[in-house]
């Protein structure tokens, strides 16, 4: 008798064929990631033998590791399979050993993809957006009074990666921890940073996000974060935070600006130890939803600009981050890859790249079914890719967006009956 697999199914790693070539969606990689990119990231790089490899260049490197996500590859043998028989991206066909690959991978620099990264969002930037068009009402009031608004967290990966049980012999080399930064309302990542300490604390990141938000800018964080020089810090450089409140922090309440059966909204005077000092005053809402009481913290002192509602419904957003590290860990398939070493933070980047393109897609199908972005499902509209490739090969469909648009009732690619949280 065969001995029965334990663990949860939804950890073992795929074995699948890769998805078939999706020259639309492949079109819109290069648009952000064309391999002209790459000869900046060079120059900034030292010049060892490792960055002129004269077969697998940067842009080949990249082309590889890109492919891996977007079309599901399951490890690298099937990845040069691919690139022998057709080509990766704009990498043309050739033969390459895997033991080349491996190597080439072990020695680039990760920190070129960190880069790599980075200017992808830059360009994203830089293009005209599509989000605001698809916002609730109730939220581009918020969009517009603070400009940006963004969510933090971070996730271990190296408590992911010991789950999966191939991977348990490389357990030292696994591992690290990545702080996100995405948009509240659209998704898309706007700042990552890697730390190869899996036990790094949150609040190592602050100054990183302090410096990323721009001025006026709110940040959702959780309690992770939660530290009174930060607080201070956000008000004297006029950016805006939320967050939950923390039990039995010390504080003295100053003013009630409103109150009634099921919620309270008041402004406080924490750190009233010398030790712990906090010099500016912070406004805690508090609420009642079915027999709990939940409560929050912000440097917005003005209920006008962000009322009490806002608050609860505003820090509910921020599951946001919490659903892209989800889709980037399963629908994506980050969990099922080998995440350790170099090689591992160079995936992770192009995840995260890759899933910057898939919600600026569904951002456009929003748009084009007239629907709030929040009512589309990410899941689904990567699903219907392989659909689309599928019905290009046969002659079916040309463009991308017209195809989804058509069929988007049998694909599934409009959530209905979502609400916002009340009082």
């Amino acid at each position: 008798m065969s001995q029965q697999r334990r663990g949860n199914p939804d950890l073992r790693r795929a074995v699948t064929a890769p998805a078939p070539s999706n020259e639309a969606l492949e079109a819109r990689l290069r648009d952000w990631v064309s391999p002209g990119t790459f000869a900046g990231l060079k120059t900034v790089q030292d010049k060892g033998r490792h960055l002129r490899d004269r077969v697998l260049t940067l842009p080949v490197m990249a082309a590889i590791v890109l492919s891996l996500v977007s079309r599901q590859i399951s490890g690298l043998s099937e990845a040069l399979r691919v690139l022998e028989q057709e080509g990766l991206m704009w990498a043309e066909a050739q033969a390459v050993s895997k033991q080349a690959l491996s190597d080439r991978l072990r020695t680039l620099p990760a920190s070129l993809f960190a880069q790599l990264f980075e200017q992808v969002l830059a360009r994203r930037q830089a293009q005209p957006r599509t989000e605001v068009e698809v916002l609730p009402a109730h939220w581009q009031t918020v969009q517009q009074q603070f400009g940006v608004v963004w969510c933090a967290d971070s996730s271990t990966l190296e408590s992911l990666a010991k789950k999966l049980a191939t991977l348990e012999q490389h357990a030292s080399g696994l591992g690290g921890k990545m702080m996100m930064v995405v948009e509240a309302f659209s998704r898309c990542p706007v700042a990552a940073w890697y730390s190869v300490d899996a036990y790094a604390h949150d609040q190592r990141w602050h100054d990183c996000l302090l410096e990323r938000l721009p001025q006026g800018g709110l940040l959702l964080f959780d309690l992770g974060f939660f530290n009174f020089a930060w607080f201070d810090a956000f008000t004297q450089a006029n950016k805006y935070f939320l967050t939950r409140w923390k039990q039995k922090t010390a504080g003295k309440v100053l003013r009630v600006l409103r109150q009634g059966p099921r919620y309270r909204d008041e402004l406080l005077a924490l750190g009233v130890y010398r030790s712990n000092p906090c010099s500016y005053p912070l406004r805690r809402v508090s609420v009642q939803w079915g027999t709990t009481w939940h409560t929050y913290l912000t440097n917005v002192l003005d209920p006008e600009r962000l009322s009490a509602q806002q608050v609860c419904d505003l820090y509910a957003q921020r599951w946001r981050i919490e659903e892209a590290f989800l889709l980037t860990k399963r629908l994506l398939g980050l969990a099922y890859l080998w995440v350790g070493g170099s090689n591992g933070v160079q995936i992770l980047y192009a995840t995260w790249i890759f899933y910057a393109v898939l919600m600026d897609l569904c951002a456009d199908v929003a748009v084009a079914l007239r629907q709030p972005l929040e009512r589309i499902s990410v899941e689904m509209v990567f699903r219907s890719l392989y659909h689309f490739s599928r019905a290009r090969q046969q002659g079916r469909a040309e463009a991308l967006l017209p195809f989804l648009v058509q069929f988007h009732h049998s694909f599934g690619l409009s959530r209905s009956g979502l609400k916002s949280s009340g009082m």
